[in-house]
């Protein structure tokens, strides 16, 4: 077998390994959080912009407007990759390609990359980046880390389709920096 195939080939075993592993630690309290986490990532991503733009507008702040722009624009250009890459790739979900690994529930659509996670590290870094303190940084990527992690607990995603993911979202947000105000 040719090195690259090999190499491939042990990061799949991976990738499965770790999803059978988590769901072999599943409990319902927890797995009643983790869906909580991926159910209601969509409402984050929404209302970060959302707030941002009635704040600007309430306060009469253009900076806040501008910031709310940047933020929307970032998740609205990070969501339309997102949906291209999965079309091109295709991958199927992890509970369709191994029956070994157990999903909580079984979403349609392709698994790379994780559009949970790209969407929610495009937020957390367009409002870390429009908002510089540890104050806003730190809850940012505590609730990008832990939607990401849901999907792998939920065993709707691979590990390498979250690192994309994440990869992809925080890359999204920092290539859209120039529509943040000076």
């Amino acid at each position: 077998m040719p090195l690259q195939l090999k190499a491939q080939h042990q990061l799949q075993q991976l990738d499965d390994q770790i999803l059978i592993n988590l769901a072999a630690s599943r409990t319902p309290e927890k797995t009643s959080f983790f869906l909580f986490l991926s159910k209601y990532n969509d409402v984050v991503n929404i209302g970060v912009p959302v707030g941002l733009l009635a704040g600007g507008v309430i306060a009469d702040d253009k900076k806040m407007r501008q910031n709310a722009l940047y933020v929307a624009s970032s998740s609205a250009v990070n969501a339309l990759v997102t949906m291209l890459i999965k079309k091109m790739v295709k991958r199927p979900r992890p509970f369709l390609a191994n029956v070994k690994i157990n999903a909580v529930y079984q979403p349609s659509h392709y698994s790379f990359p994780s559009g949970h996670t790209s969407t929610a590290f495009t937020t957390a870094t367009a409002l870390s980046q429009a908002y510089p303190k540890w104050y806003v940084i730190a809850p940012s990527y505590l609730w990008a880390g832990s939607v990401s992690f849901s999907r792998l607990y939920l065993g709707v995603h691979y590990p390498t389709d979250v690192a994309a993911g994440a990869l992809l979202g925080t890359g999204t947000a920092f290539s859209l920096r120039s529509l943040r105000p000076d």
